[in-house]
């Protein structure tokens, strides 16, 4: 790293510092206390507004794993912003599944509760995950902007954003002012979806907003693939973790947006998908906790192989096994519960062949270092079997432990017995 950069770098840090000065463990668990607070506050106002209670514990599932993963991080790294952004998301999400219920109950049921607007501007605290996600992605993992031009990136989607949120809460005053709040069946501002002539110009506003920001987020991505060839050992296990965090959470949306274009699907699927698809994110600010806080951090790469490894063979076993199937059914004219029991015998039986193939393919392919130690440590087996002077063997096996782990420090103690 060159001076300037550094200096830059330590510039950055200290305006971290001082814009984070309430950052400290108690804060963090006082937030903490807030959260479960919210969390334990959803389920009366969800019996009492006689909704679906699943539904709404749904989210709370979803997140306080985010909350408290924020909570961790912050407690351990009170000057790295990750963590407060985490708790930020949980907090705007929770705020919403506790408003929810109250806003049915005010303006479906027709109760004369008080603080009923405050509540419907509380239903839509969830917006701020637009803003918080995406920032953790940005400033990971050390909560610092990669460079001084990156500042103008982060205050363009500042504005972005803000405008969100502007549009969206200027939307829902003008509703409540006019007092023309209508609610669809599951509790949302019906006027939203389709916005009458006072707030017509919310989907305009809208449909080049969200294009925008959706922009934003690509290149924050960009900028961690980009940054891989410049970074060292440790910043590449992190940007490990944090992809395939990604990838989790990218392949459980996509599971939720398919279940959702399926024509007549049940609810129960749909509201299955979204619930996996929630569950991506827990599996995202999981990995950014881990990457931040160095926990295991090269375990990932065991992680990684071994996901690889048995999506591979389950995707070749099932493709077996329905083949098999096919084949006995349709042209041996084998009954079916026979060739079904047969298939299955014969998918169990290449279970284990086939996962040690695949396995060490993918090693070969994704976690090389495990690769070349366990061939080291297979030639140094089979040399061991022919070895008979103890001077050679300690030296043999001082090289191959050298190789295969790579200690900072080795020493071999050596009983001699009469």
């Amino acid at each position: 790293m060159t001076e300037a950069a550094a200096g830059d770098q330590a510039a950055q840090t200290q305006i971290v510092a001082r814009r984070f000065w309430l950052a400290s463990p108690a804060t963090a668990n006082g937030l903490a206390v807030f959260v479960l607070l919210l969390a334990a506050a959803g389920v009366p106002l969800t019996l009492v507004a006689h909704q679906g209670l699943l539904s709404n514990v749904g989210q709370v599932v979803t997140f306080l794993p985010i909350a408290a993963v924020g909570f961790v991080v912050a407690r351990n790294r009170p000057r790295n912003p990750i963590g407060w952004l985490l708790i930020a998301a949980a907090v705007g999400a929770l705020l919403t599944d506790d408003a929810g219920p109250y806003v049915w109950l005010v303006y479906r049921l027709g109760h004369h509760l008080p603080l009923g607007p405050a509540a419907l501007l509380l239903a839509f605290t969830w917006f701020t995950l637009y803003m918080t996600l995406p920032l953790a992605i940005l400033l990971f993992p050390d909560g610092i902007l990669p460079s001084s031009r990156w500042r103008w990136v982060l205050r363009a989607y500042l504005a972005i954003t803000g405008s969100l949120l502007v549009s969206v809460y200027a939307a829902v005053v003008g509703l409540i002012m006019t007092n023309d709040v209508r609610t669809d069946a599951s509790g949302d501002l019906a006027a939203l979806d389709n916005p009458p002539g006072g707030i017509a110009w919310l989907t305009p506003v809208h449909e080049v907003i969200f294009p925008v920001m959706a922009a934003f987020w690509l290149s924050f991505v960009a900028r961690l693939l980009l940054s891989w060839r410049r970074a060292g050992i440790v910043r590449r296990q992190q940007l490990k973790w944090l992809l395939t965090g990604c990838a989790i959470s990218l392949a459980t949306g996509i599971v939720s947006v398919t279940a959702g274009l399926v024509p007549h699907i049940p609810a129960a699927v749909q509201g299955a998908a979204n619930f996996i698809s929630d569950l991506g994110f827990v599996v995202l600010a999981v990995c950014v906790g881990l990457a931040i806080l160095r926990y295991r951090l090269y375990d990932i790469d065991r992680i990684i192989s071994r996901t690889l490894a048995y999506t591979l063979v389950t995707g070749l076993l099932v493709g077996i096994y329905a083949g098999m199937v096919l084949l006995a059914t349709r042209v041996l004219s084998v009954s079916s519960p026979v060739a079904v029991a047969a298939s299955t015998l014969a998918a169990a039986a290449l279970f284990n062949p086939l996962r040690r193939r695949v396995q060490r393919a993918v090693d070969r392919r994704f976690n090389r270092a495990r690769y070349d130690a366990d061939l080291t440590v297979t030639a140094f087996a089979a040399r061991l079997k022919d070895a008979v002077d103890l001077d050679s063997v300690r030296d043999d096996l001082t090289r191959v432990v050298s190789r295969a782990l790579e200690p900072a420090h080795l020493s071999v103690w050596v009983s001699h017995r009469d």
